[in-house]
């Protein structure tokens, strides 16, 4: 890329290009320069000059994506744009890119990069045929289909698809994992995709990935974002706050069971294919299975009546486990059941893939299939040792139990080091954005996670009229969360609220839990009022199709949509077809949180407050998540509702609403009222 401006120049040139006779005003009859989003391009302009780490809160409609890709084309230098989901990846390279260095005239070479699941393999597209066990008939034709566009594509992204989902059965059959990746030895490697976009991403300008992909790759050393950074002057995190989570599943160690069944799967098949005969591969892979389900059963404590466990446990498929409770530390003569069977199903693991890898390493020459399942093995094996280890003082454990699968992670409390050592590799610019990154103007919750507390803060706030717009309430007269009713009074309020507006609601919980206990509250509500507005449940259907309707039912009787977790960011529903948001109760997260436990514990350890530090500002970052889903536009209005009174009587309470948008606030169901009819009037 060469340099549009000098670099010294590249602040002044930004504000040039962003005024009222920029090329965006003249390419743009809409366009209006927004003095937020100016602060903030001028901010990132500086930071690429010098360069230096800036993390940058832009509220709701500050337009934080030109704000960093403008000084970014500008300045010549080579990116990297990392974005929170592959959907918001797609939308950046395939809208915001291209009309930006249209309207920009800058010749920029781009590139997508996704992880390995994204991306077709053509080697193991031709086993899944050869070896469609365990495919139902639906499996079966979107293998077909599948087929029939592979030899057509040139990019194998799996998006290209009609249909298919990347939560099938087929996907993870059809694309490769750094562990059964062949590389160089594999029969398709001169026409693989990923090598092939990894290619594209060195040779390219600026290249946009997602977090996963990013710290996956960064942990892993793969020989994607390793190649990559150390040829990348910038660096820019969309929606940052993210990468706390994320990166933390890529700093941890974990062996979960799917990736020891996937091993018996591929070795069942690879051995019969190329080695029958030769060794006991049914019998093996048996062991491996058999192996997996005693370890879920002991995760689950159901071999035992213990009369220790707690009396009260979340609903199966949910639940988070802490280490203690299935592995103390004490002796055999002094460890409870439970304890016994988790130990024992760990060492009958163990031996199972010490024998899976003795039978793969036996005929390796055989196939560098069986080459690379003899590698896999030992991987597995050298997680599995992690476990059977003690656990080092500054780390953390806990069982991740689903149905019918578990996951065992280890892992440090935060993803400091990870970034203390990624920001020393070079010198160069660093940028991390979001709408939400702290309930304070100096963001020291989030720099202090992410390791970033040398970095320089901007705070910007939202363009729009938030006063004027969009009206709060906090109703005190509805029962305490934890309090018997409080459930059935959030329903009994979004209904109503729903009902004067004709639908146009959404209803967030914080918990999965409460979902079917709320929508159908409100269906009844509906139902014995005689209104025809429909309740959609979060889980009954996709979550696009849940928005689809969402937003069809607003042309007609209107909806209520009733979500948790998925719905309280990500989600853009702007103009009259979203009016209100009742949110059930400040989004704290479970005390018992094995991790939150040991960040606790660590923070008290330095005589500090954990609850005000810790639980405080993650909910507070949270709940500003969610009021984010009302206000989309310069011209949406609407009602928030927060049904959880302990913002007027707790001490934390002040904090929490301080941080929220300026909405003017109502005090009574008069004026609240009041609002809704108006709100209605304008739809």
């Amino acid at each position: 890329m060469n340099p549009q401006t000098p670099a010294s120049d590249l602040a002044a040139a930004v504000l040039a290009l962003m005024g009222p006779e920029g090329p965006l005003a003249r390419h743009d009859p809409a366009y209006r320069q927004r003095d937020e989003q100016t602060a903030m391009a001028q901010a990132v302009a500086r930071a690429v000059e010098e360069p230096h780490t800036l993390v940058v809160e832009a509220g709701t409609g500050v337009g934080k994506t030109y704000a960093y890709l403008i000084p970014l084309l500008l300045s010549g230098r080579r990116g990297l744009v990392s974005t929170a989901t592959k959907s918001l990846q797609d939308q950046l390279y395939w809208r915001d890119l291209p009309q930006l260095c249209e309207r920009l005239g800058v010749p920029v070479t781009t590139a997508l990069l996704k992880g390995r699941a994204s991306y077709l393999c053509r080697h193991r597209l031709a086993q899944a045929r050869h070896a469609p066990e365990g495919l139902d008939r639906m499996s079966l034709r979107l293998l077909a289909r599948v087929e029939d566009w592979a030899r057509s594509t040139a990019s194998g992204d799996l998006s290209e698809v009609p249909g298919l989902d990347e939560r099938t059965a087929l996907v993870p059959l059809i694309t490769s994992t750094r562990e059964n990746c062949l590389g160089s030895e594999c029969p398709a490697f001169n026409d693989c995709h990923v090598m092939q976009a990894r290619r594209q991403a060195m040779a390219a300008d600026l290249v946009v990935v997602n977090h996963h992909l990013f710290f996956a790759d960064l942990a892993l050393k793969e020989g994607g974002m390793a190649e990559l950074l150390p040829a990348v002057e910038v660096v820019v995190f969309d929606e940052a706050h993210q990468i706390l989570d994320t990166g933390l599943q890529f700093v941890a160690t974990s062996l979960g069971t799917l990736a020891v069944v996937d091993l018996a799967r591929d070795l069942r098949v690879a051995g019969l294919a190329h080695a029958r005969g030769l060794q006991d591969w049914l019998g093996c892979t048996q062991e491996l299975e058999q192996a997996v389900r005693e370890l879920v059963l002991a995760c689950d404590g159901a071999q035992t009546s213990d009369e220790d466990a707690p009396a009260h446990q979340p609903p199966r498929g949910t639940r988070r486990i802490r280490w203690t409770e299935r592995c103390s530390g004490r002796s055999d003569a002094a460890a409870r059941p439970v304890e016994v069977a988790f130990s024992e199903a760990l060492a009958q693991l163990e031996a199972a893939m010490r024998a899976a890898h003795g039978c793969a390493a036996a005929v390796a020459d055989a196939h560098p299939d069986l080459q690379r399942l003899a590698e896999r093995a030992l991987e597995l094996l050298a997680r599995l040792a992690v476990f059977q280890a003690p656990l080092a003082v500054d780390r953390v454990r806990w069982i991740d139990l689903g149905v019918n699968q578990a996951r065992l992670i280890d892992t440090p409390l935060d993803i400091r080091e990870l970034m203390h050592q990624s920001r020393a590799q070079t010198h160069r610019a660093w940028i991390f954005t979001s709408a939400t990154l702290g309930d304070e103007p100096g963001l020291g919750w989030f720099r202090a996670q992410a390791g970033l507390e040398d970095a320089q803060v901007l705070s910007v706030g939202s363009p729009f009229d938030y006063a004027n717009h969009a009206r709060l309430w906090v109703p005190t007269h509805l029962p305490a969360p934890g309090e018997p009713g409080h459930n059935e009074a959030v329903a009994q309020m979004g209904a109503r609220c729903a009902a004067r507006l004709g639908g146009r609601t959404f209803v967030l919980a914080t918990t999965l839990r409460a979902l079917p206990i709320i929508g159908e509250q409100i269906r009844q509500v509906f139902e014995s009022r005689g209104l025809n507005i429909e309740v959609l449940v979060q889980g009954r259907e996709p979550k696009r199709a849940l928005l689809e309707r969402f937003l069809q039912a607003a042309q007609g009787p209107g909806a209520v949509l009733v979500g948790a977790a998925s719905f309280w960011e990500g989600i853009d529903v702007p103009g009259s077809a979203l009016q209100c948001v009742v949110i059930d109760k400040l989004p704290f997260p479970p005390p018992d949180d094995p991790l939150l436990e040991a960040r606790t514990r660590a923070l008290k350890a330095q005589g500090r407050d954990p609850f005000s530090e810790l639980f405080v500002s993650e909910t507070t970052i949270a709940l500003k998540q969610g009021v984010g889903r009302l206000i989309r536009s310069e011209t949406d209005r609407g009602l928030l509702v927060i049904c959880d009174k302990r913002l007027h009587t707790k001490g934390y309470g002040p904090r929490m609403l301080s941080a929220l948008p300026p909405m003017s606030r109502l005090a009574e169901a008069g004026a609240v009222a009041q609002w809704l009819d108006e709100l209605k009037l304008q739809s």
